[in-house]
C-alpha cells in the first residue's frame, strides 16, 4: 500500500472519529479537567456571586480529608459494603446462571426474564419499597423471621443491622445483569470440553474447577471491575433509605460527597473526595486485575 493511500486512510480515519472525540472531550475530559481544577480551590457557594472570594488552596483540601472523621467513617462503610455485596453479588449471579442455563430453554427464558426485571428498575423505587419491606413494625421481612419465632429487628434503625441490609438490596437488585453475563460465557463454552471430561470419569465439581472456572476468567474480571465499581458508588440506597444514618452507619463516600457539594455547598472539598474516590476505584480494579490475572490451569 502506498505512502499516499494510507495517508488518505489516517485523514479519513481522523474525520470520522473527530465528532466522537469532540464529544468526549466536551462532556467527559473538560469536566474532569475542571472538577479537578475545582478541587484545588475553595469554590463554595458565595463564590458563585462574588468570585473574589474564590482562592487557589493547592492541596489544603486533600489535606482537610485526612482530618475529616465522617470523611474517615464514609470510606469505612463503603469499603465494608463493597467488601460484603461484591463477592456475594459474584457467587449469587454465577450460581443462578449455572441453573438457569441447565433448566429448560423455555424455564430458562422465563426465568432470565425474571432475574433482569430488578436491573430495569428504577433504583428509588425498588429503594422506597425495601424501606417498607424493612419496616420495624409492618415489613414482610419482620413478618416472615416471626413465623419461625425471631423477635423482629429494626432492620435499618439498627447501626449494626442498617449497612447489611443495603447489602442484601444492592445484591437482588444488581445480580441479574450479571447473571446474563455470566449465562453469554456459559453458552460458548464449548461442549465437547464436558463430553471429553466425563468420557475420562470426571465429576460435576472436577469439570467446574478445571473446564468452567478457567473458560469464565475473563468473564470474571469485566463482572468484578463493573461490580467494584458500581459499589463503590453507593449513593441511590443510603439516600433513600437511611439518610446516611443511624449515627452514620451507612454514610458513604459519594452520600458523604453529595452532602458536602450540594447541601453545604463546599464544591472545592467535594471535588476533592471525587478525586479521592476516582484513586480508590482505580487502584481497587487494578488489585482485582492483578490477582485474577495467571495461567490458568489446563482443563
Amino acid at each position: 500500500m502506498s505512502s499516499a493511500m494510507q495517508s488518505r486512510q489516517a485523514r479519513a480515519g481522523a474525520a470520522l472519529a473527530a465528532p466522537a472525540l469532540v464529544l468526549i472531550a466536551g462532556f467527559f475530559v473538560l469536566p474532569v479537567a475542571a472538577a479537578f481544577l475545582l478541587s484545588l480551590t475553595d469554590f463554595d457557594i458565595y463564590a458563585i456571586a462574588d468570585l473574589d472570594r474564590l482562592r487557589l488552596v493547592g492541596l489544603d483540601n486533600y489535606a482537610a480529608l485526612l482530618r475529616d472523621r465522617l470523611f474517615w467513617t464514609a470510606l469505612a462503610n463503603t469499603t465494608v459494603f463493597v467488601a460484603l455485596a461484591t463477592p456475594l453479588s459474584l457467587a449469587l449471579s454465577l450460581a443462578a446462571a449455572l441453573a438457569v442455563t441447565a433448566a429448560a430453554v423455555r424455564a430458562a427464558s422465563l426465568f432470565r426474564t425474571l432475574f433482569f426485571l430488578p436491573v430495569v428498575t428504577s433504583l428509588v423505587a425498588v429503594a422506597v419499597v425495601w424501606r417498607y419491606l424493612y419496616h420495624p413494625r409492618f415489613g414482610l421481612l419482620n413478618y416472615v423471621i416471626g413465623l419461625v419465632g425471631l423477635p423482629p429487628q429494626d432492620w435499618l434503625g439498627d447501626a449494626r443491622l442498617a449497612l447489611p441490609a443495603l447489602v442484601l438490596l444492592a445484591v437482588w437488585k444488581n445480580f441479574g445483569f450479571n447473571m446474563v453475563v455470566f449465562m453469554a460465557a456459559l453458552q460458548a463454552i464449548p461442549a465437547t470440553l464436558y463430553e471429553a471430561a466425563s468420557v475420562d470419569g470426571a465429576g460435576a465439581r472436577t469439570q467446574f474447577a478445571r473446564i468452567t472456572l478457567p473458560m469464565l476468567r475473563p468473564t470474571l474480571l469485566f463482572v468484578a471491575a463493573m461490580t467494584l465499581i458500581g459499589n463503590f458508588q453507593l449513593f441511590a440506597e443510603p439516600y433513600v433509605m437511611t439518610r446516611g444514618g443511624p449515627n452514620n452507619a451507612t454514610l458513604s463516600i459519594v452520600l458523604y460527597m453529595y452532602e458536602q457539594g450540594f447541601r453545604w455547598w463546599n464544591l472545592g472539598y467535594a471535588s476533592a473526595i471525587a478525586f479521592v474516590l476516582f484513586f480508590l476505584v482505580l487502584a481497587a480494579s487494578l488489585l482485582g486485575a492483578a490477582l485474577t490475572r495467571g495461567r490458568a490451569p489446563a482443563p
